[in-house]
């Protein structure tokens, strides 16, 4: 419904006692528009989630979100109902009976997830030193990739890797990541060899994280390859929705 609250911008005099009623004039007749409802902001709505919603909350929870969100993305597909009283009730029975459920440890555990399996982590090591990958090195690599990881929560592979070795540039393995104790995720890690000899560095490879390439362990082969595919489908989605 729409209201609009006006007020006169000339107040009207008061009639005198005993006096016929006067004639307004043209000014009595200007008002001031004090607000409109029709663009006034409306204020967010609580609901409470039947389900988990990545980024929003877990099964139960009672979330704010504006009415256009909860209305199109949350109500109509049936996945919130309003936070009613008996709602909100029923809501606190529901997530004391599911304590013993497993669920995520955080609003954006699954989306650490995601990003981390679509991420295909550069190790770089030195060409001219010999070195054995420890969980350090992934830290080191994630770090220049913008990404904190501390060393306890790293678990490289059962098998050690040795270098320098030509044989393994550019080749990938795997590295397990541990996210609040819970969660585990697989992370692709690609060596690349660097030497402080500008000269003996190798080319430099354009997104190489495009590029298919042989895994260091050959138990690893299925693993790294649903990461790639995931890897994939990420980038395509990303593509469709830069249009």
């Amino acid at each position: 419904r729409s209201t609009y609250i006006l007020k006169r911008r000339y107040p009207v005099k008061l009639y005198r006692k005993g006096v016929d009623r006067i004639r307004l004039k043209g000014k009595d007749y200007v008002y001031d528009l004090i607000e409109d409802t029709t663009v006034t902001k409306k204020p967010d709505v609580q609901v409470i989630l039947k389900e988990y919603i990545e980024g929003l909350g877990q099964r139960g929870d009672v979330v704010t979100v504006k009415r256009n969100v909860a209305y199109n993305k949350l109500l109509i597909p049936g996945i919130a109902d309003y936070a009613s009283p008996e709602a909100v009730e029923r809501s606190k029975f529901v997530k004391e009976k599911e304590k013993e459920v497993q669920s995520f440890s955080t609003l954006t555990a699954l989306q650490t997830v995601r990003y981390l399996e679509s991420h295909v982590l550069s190790v770089v090591m030195n060409k001219e030193t010999e070195w054995t990958i420890e969980p350090w090195h992934i830290r080191v690599s994630f770090r220049k990739a913008g990404i904190h990881v501390p060393d306890e929560c790293i678990s490289l592979p059962v098998k050690p890797i040795y270098g320098p070795d030509a044989n393994l540039e550019g080749k990938e393995f795997c590295v397990t990541v541990t996210i609040n104790n819970k969660e585990k995720v697989n992370v692709r890690c690609r060596i690349h060899h660097w030497s402080t000899n500008p000269a003996d560095r190798l080319p430099h490879i354009d997104n190489h994280w495009l590029l298919e390439c042989e895994p260091i362990f050959p138990e690893e082969a299925d693993t790294l390859k649903k990461l790639s595919l995931q890897s994939s489908l990420k980038k395509k989605k990303n593509e469709v929705s830069s249009f």
